[in-house]
């Protein structure tokens, strides 16, 4: 999922009569303007990436088509040696992040493919290759039928696979965690198989009377042993929009996000969205008609990444609480026996 290194892949020279047409996941094929746009360029362009066992063009159709224009018989190019499945990503990837960006149709288009050459991939890995929001990857799953042959589980952005639904995992961990008090959160994590910041989120609620699984759906299983009053709410508060505006001008005074280049770029997604529906009001009656779909398009696509950038920063910090609980309690297992030898 992650693209390989191109400076890595063997350099060479090939002809260019040799060479396949590319798997492109351009709907609309070759931009001939962008081809006479390089084709004008003096710079030298970089090698066009080439499938080694097929002969057939990865990455680099525009360039090839300006090389042809040159009356070249030759290009450079470098070699990829994975296979067709993989090639097709690489194609993908490499028009996501560089040369003439690829279309919304096109992505869409190249997630839809990627869903049936890997079901297993999870959206959010699938998300980015093609350079789209998860949730978007997830409705093209769900209008392709693609479920593959173990619908229950996903392989993540780190290879690892993992459990569509945590419903079963989170029960799972709710048991062990009653049979095995004494057991690290870690531990109860990979017997379940869950997260540690889910095996986590599973013990605050056990603590505050809550049942393991949040929002369960009608039908889901139901553990007498589990039940809480629905009065003990875990939830985070929605905060309001002076809170908001408060949190934003306390994140803006702190050093450690003024002074440097990653802290500088969050402040500005932070302060980059309007503060409440006055504002959105404004915007609204500016936007033109023939551009409302476009712009409905990229506003939820932001809000699905800050979402996701949201919900990955909670699990950061969960997983960081679950490192202090464990280095904790290797601290005081460490001072017992220390006790016991004197």
């Amino acid at each position: 999922m992650v693209a390989p290194d191109f400076d890595m892949m063997p350099l060479a020279r090939m002809s260019i009569d040799s060479l396949l047409p590319a798997d492109s996941p351009r709907l609309a094929g070759l931009d001939h303007a962008h081809v006479r746009v390089l084709a004008e360029s003096p710079d030298e362009l970089p090698p066009i990436i080439v499938h080694r066992s097929t002969g057939r063009v990865i990455d680099g159709m525009h360039r090839l088509q300006a090389a042809v224009l040159h009356g070249e018989t030759e290009v450079a190019v470098r070699l990829y040696d994975g296979d067709e499945r993989e090639a097709f990503v690489l194609a993908v990837q490499t028009n996501i992040v560089h040369g003439l960006p690829l279309s919304l149709a096109d992505r869409n288009a190249a997630a839809a493919r990627i869903v049936t050459l890997y079901p297993e991939w999870s959206d959010r890995a699938i998300a980015s290759c093609v350079g789209l929001a998860p949730k978007t990857v997830g409705a093209v799953r769900r209008r392709s039928g693609e479920l593959g042959s173990d619908p229950g589980v996903r392989r993540g952005l780190d290879g690892r696979k993992r459990p569509v639904s945590s419903l079963e995992g989170r029960l799972t961990a709710s048991r062990l965690l009653r049979e095995r008090p004494n057991a690290s959160l870690r531990e109860i994590a990979e017997a379940a198989g869950i997260a540690p910041s889910t095996a986590m989120d599973v013990r605050n609620r056990l603590a505050s009377g809550q049942h393991p699984v949040p929002n369960r759906p009608r039908g889901a299983v139901n553990d007498s042993s589990l039940a809480r009053p629905r009065n003990q709410g875990h939830e985070r508060p929605k905060p309001s929009a002076k809170t908001l505006e408060a949190a934003l001008r306390v994140v803006r005074t702190d050093p450690s996000l003024r002074f440097n280049a990653a802290g500088r770029l969050l402040l500005r997604w932070l302060g980059a969205y309007p503060p409440g529906p006055v504002e959105w009001n404004q915007v609204v009656g500016s936007v033109p008609s023939h551009c409302v779909d476009l712009v409905v398009d990229l506003a939820r696509r932001n809000a699905d990444l800050l979402h996701e950038f949201a919900k990955e920063l909670e699990e950061r910090q969960c997983d960081h609480n679950v490192h202090i609980e464990q280095s904790r309690r290797e601290v005081n297992q460490s001072t017992e026996f220390q006790k016991r030898v004197r």
